[in-house]
């Protein structure tokens, strides 16, 4: 860790943003406490210990609910605008810690510092997103059949929000869910990745000093630490009302059944076997741009990153030399340094499974075009640095019907009509992101309609990655179904409300009924 913290002020941010080398791990504010086992954070960038945290027991939890249920009691009551005012000021906290936030981020987590200050710019823009939100808490009115009768819908908070996130963005996707159940009146409890837990100590402290300055009571942020087994505290627990869940498509289904048994509700966004289609119409610098970041941004471990590139035949030969030879001018190293463009993987397990996905394309008759492995020497002592590797492969291939959490792009070939291409791509599992790169109108417009992609995201002359905030996030099919950030998100973190107001001295009944006493 001390050559990084010389070169990249390391220790200065984790200073500035109150990580010690022991943290509790549960809170409820400012107030900190935990008695489990140790969690150690090693840095993916140079194998360093960077700190520890204590997770939580289920003592620590039952405190940790009891404040917050308390606290919501006050928070709900609070006038959502005056909400929208404390998430604006967490905003402007973030913007002040902006970059010791993405260092930070960038060092537990492997993706480049440009990334990490993206990552915190995306939790600014939802916080700015939700104080608008704060003022638009909108139902609707209705017309009543009864004469001097008025109906409207109303939305209230929902209570506690559990929120689950994985490693691969270790603040965003809590700033997502927490934004705005906070201005719909909700109270948090986040159990960040056990693979990044410092992060979360970094963001409940800005959130907590916030809260503090607003003398506003303990409990509305709160935090628990541990692997699943504390998640399992949050999903079986009454008292929370709804679970966002972010990760694997298998611990999605273990989430969506426990919280269905006690008949909560989930928001689940999980994982994604993303693709880009390249017509013959397509423009092959954009898609060369679009392609190449999609599968190797965050070393391939974004759940929209960039899995399949299903080509045409007529262009086939041409897309694959660009792509290859852009990935020749790939530089591979520490992500602190903004003159590398990929980072490590998270840790030697995602290693060993990125090996087993390439091992898996040559078994089942794949080509190899641009070769893999793990690389080693100086500068790569965590043994976590990687190649992005691309394989040619067919749609059948089971290891192409799965998600590969790694740099690891797959060449698809397709004939004939765009039909043939979307067939390819819906002919997954997974529903998030998808793209088409054409200049057609006809395929654009075809891609987007009914019989189009069947995905969450689809995108023309976009890449698969880099979702903005303004609109809803999330998937179909075992991706989940849950949408987070933009558009009415807002409303999974309420409860929906019909009124009807009687103002007359009658008592008549809907659908003419009558009872007369």
């Amino acid at each position: 860790m001390e050559a990084v913290a010389t070169d990249f002020g390391i220790k200065e941010a984790l200073e500035q943003l109150g990580v010690k080398d022991i943290n509790e791990g549960t809170s409820t504010g400012s107030n900190w406490f935990s008695n489990g086992e140790i969690i150690e954070s090693y840095s993916p960038v140079d194998g360093s210990l960077i700190g520890k945290v204590k997770t939580t027991t289920h003592v620590d939890f039952e405190q940790m609910m009891n404040v917050a249920t308390s606290a919501f009691k006050t928070w709900r009551i609070m006038p959502a605008p005056q909400r929208g005012e404390i998430v604006r000021q967490f905003g402007e906290k973030l913007r002040e810690q902006k970059e010791a936030l993405g260092k930070l981020v960038s060092y537990e987590m492997g993706k480049s510092f440009q990334e990490g200050l993206g990552e915190v710019q995306e939790m600014i823009d939802i916080c700015d997103f939700a104080v608008g939100l704060s003022r638009q808490l909108h139902g609707l009115t209705m017309h009543s059949e009864r004469p001097g009768h008025r109906m409207y819908e109303q939305y209230h908070p929902l209570g506690v929000v559990g929120i689950i996130s994985a490693f691969n963005f270790p603040v965003a996707v809590w700033a997502w869910n927490t934004a705005l159940a906070w201005i719909c009146g909700d109270v948090c409890v986040w159990k960040p990745s056990e693979k990044a837990p410092l992060c979360g100590i970094a963001c409940q402290n800005i959130a907590a000093d916030v809260f503090a300055e607003n003398n506003l009571p303990e409990g509305i942020s709160c935090i628990i630490n541990g692997d699943y087994r504390v998640g399992e505290l949050m999903t079986n627990d009454k008292r929370i009302p709804l679970i966002s869940a972010t990760g694997s498509i298998r611990m999605g289904k273990i989430v969506a059944q426990a919280v269905a048994k006690r008949l909560g509700k989930s928001l689940l966004e999980l994982g994604g076997n993303n693709a880009i289609i390249v017509t013959p119409d397509a423009d092959i610098k954009m898609t060369v741009i679009g392609a190449v970041f999609g599968a190797v941004g965050t070393a391939g471990q974004r759940c929209t990153s960039t899995r399949r590139l299903i080509i045409h035949d007529s262009i086939y030969d041409t897309v694959k030399e660009a792509v290859v030879k852009a990935y020749g001018q790939l530089r591979i190293g520490n992500p602190l340094d903004e003159n590398n463009h990929v980072g490590p993987l998270i840790d030697r397990d995602a290693v060993k499974m990125y090996q087993a996905a390439l091992a898996k394309v040559v078994e089942e008759g794949g080509n190899i075009v641009v070769e893999g492995g793990v690389l080693t020497g100086e500068g790569y002592e965590s043994g976590c640095y990687v190649k992005p590797a691309i394989a040619e492969a067919q749609p059948h291939f089971e290891i192409v019907q799965h998600e590969t959490f790694a740099p690891v792009l797959y060449l698809l070939k397709y004939s004939g009509d765009v039909e043939n291409a979307i067939d390819i791509q819906n002919g997954v599992v997974q529903g998030l992101s998808s793209a088409i790169m054409t200049n057609n109108l006809r395929e654009a417009e075809r891609f987007l309609s009914v019989v189009g992609s069947d995905c969450g995201i689809a995108n023309v002359n976009i890449g698969t990655s880099g979702a903005e905030i303004g609109g809803a996030f999330g998937g179909e099919k075992e991706t989940g179904g849950g949408r987070e950030s933009g558009s009415d998100a807002w409303k999974v973190y309420m409860r929906r409300q019909t009124n009807t107001i009687n103002y007359t001295t009658d008592l008549p009944l809907a659908q003419g009924i009558k009872f007369d006493l």
